[in-house]
């Protein structure tokens, strides 16, 4: 373990100190409790999904809940790291990097959401602050709606 008063950030690192450094590759990008917990409640509705997948082949992104057969793609988005219009914060070390990696976040965000759109996905994004309930039935009211019925299925 290094001492934090002898270590140095690398040239262009985005870490401020070893503390920081540490609490930062801590965070989960997958499988937070608000994940958890909305996904426990779209299972219970008897619906099944892939988690952490790519909706599509080429791009190199990937959603928190995917339904492939309904073509809807789930987000549940951390209110720092997607720039949450009530709760996010600035951070006040290293602002301008933390800054433009949130803003840069946002960016990709909307990208995805015009590619997976553009490709005839329906794109749900939640906030993490927002009510689980809601969120899985806004989740099941679209899946519902979108599945193939069974009929066209077999037709095609």
């Amino acid at each position: 373990m290094t001492d934090d008063a002898a270590w140095v950030a690398p040239d262009g690192s985005w870490a401020s100190s070893a503390a920081r450094r540490r609490n930062m590759q801590a965070i989960r990008s997958r499988d937070t409790k608000p994940e958890r917990l909305i996904r426990r409640l779209v299972h219970a509705q008897g619906l099944r999904y892939r988690v952490a997948a790519k909706p599509l082949p080429g791009l190199r992104r990937t959603a928190d809940m995917v339904f492939r057969p309904a073509k809807v793609a789930v987000f549940i988005d951390g209110c720092y790291w997607h720039g949450c219009p009530e709760h996010y914060v600035p951070p006040k070390t290293n602002s301008g990097y933390w800054s433009e990696k949130v803003a840069g976040n946002i960016a990709r965000d909307r990208d995805t959401d015009r590619q997976l759109t553009e490709a005839g996905w329906i794109v749900l994004r939640f906030w993490e602050h927002e009510p689980p309930e809601d969120c899985a039935l806004s989740i099941e009211n679209s899946v519902r709606l979108n599945r193939p019925s069974r009929d066209q299925s077999a037709i095609t």
